[in-house]
């Protein structure tokens, strides 16, 4: 079946983070007690007042949206549907290097609870690593991917990692900047070929940032080949600096079919991490959020605006 797709402009403020609140965050391992989880639950309630503010201030309504799980977002999840607010929702367990649904055989439910725009799953793949991995992962994915067509309500978000195999890291002497320019996005169009063969149809790819223009006009053909034509493409911040996020973003905005980005630690993490420190006031952690939030809005719509150097 062809992807329905989502063609329209879309900045999504991404904290569906789980473990790395645990333990990056907070410094907490094993189960969490509810003091815990209501103190995460409250740190990602400050971002999304973030982005609350970030809209109020101008970010366009029609074109913002968050990414937040249901385990400690609950709430918010329901008050973003209430106040008509585009949100996605995490169905994949968190840091876990082979995909699988969070909520096991009841994901179904759990999609249908929520009523997201978008269901969004987090996948390692590596073309050419582990086969049995992959098909068990593909297996699962195509099950979730023909779920969401048949029914018709949240469409299909795929956040597709290729982390590097050991014999892909010592072609380039174990230099994951080279990796990241030079083999990963020929990984990344092989991957997604295999996923689409396989039958896996999101309506958005959520991508790991590219350097080259070619490289960002090669993904978009494959996500659009064989009649795919509405599928679009956002770009991940994948925790990396601000000067990264930039180019990448930039490098992607001129580009048709990449329509947005996902970028969240890059935005909340000093923020919150000042707020745990007693750094900065709670209302200063949600401006400082908004700000840069609204920043990489403004940067992408700038830079879709120019034209394309010939």
């Amino acid at each position: 079946m062809i992807p329905r797709g989502f063609e329209k402009p879309l900045y999504i403020l991404p904290f569906d983070h789980r473990g790395s609140f645990e333990t990056g965050m907070f410094g907490w391992h094993g189960e969490l007690n509810p003091a815990q989880t209501a103190d995460i639950a409250a740190a990602k309630q400050v971002i999304y007042d973030g982005f609350q503010q970030a809209v109020a201030g101008g970010v366009p309504r029609e074109k913002a949206g968050i990414l937040v799980d249901e385990q400690f977002g609950a709430e918010i999840l329901r008050d973003a549907l209430a106040k008509g607010f585009q949100f996605a929702c995490p169905a994949e367990k968190s840091g876990q290097e082979e995909f699988d649904f969070e909520y096991g055989e009841d994901f179904e439910a759990h999609i249908e609870a929520f009523d997201p725009t978008f269901s969004k799953v987090l996948v390692r793949y590596n073309p050419e690593g582990d086969r049995a991995l992959n098909a068990r992962q593909s297996g699962r994915l195509r099950r979730l991917s023909d779920y969401l067509q048949r029914a018709n309500r949240s469409l299909f978000m795929f956040e597709m990692l290729v982390p590097p195999e050991k014999q892909q890291l010592a072609q380039v002497d174990g230099d994951k900047s080279t990796y990241d320019l030079q083999i990963r996005p020929q990984l990344m169009e092989r991957a997604i070929l295999e996923l689409q063969d396989a039958g896996v149809e999101p309506d958005i790819w959520k991508i790991e940032g590219l350097d080259r223009r070619a490289d960002c006009e090669k993904m978009v053909a494959t996500a659009r080949r064989n009649g795919r034509t509405k599928v679009g493409c956002i770009v991940l911040g994948r925790g990396e600096n601000e000067e990264k996020v930039r180019e990448w973003l930039s490098t992607a905005a001129g580009v048709d079919g990449f329509i947005g980005f996902a970028v969240g630690r890059t935005d909340f993490w000093d923020p919150l991490v000042g707020l745990r420190d007693s750094r900065l006031t709670r209302d200063a952690a949600v401006a400082k959020i908004a700000a840069r939030y609204r920043e990489f809005v403004d940067l992408f719509e700038e830079a879709r605006a120019k034209p394309v150097a010939k």
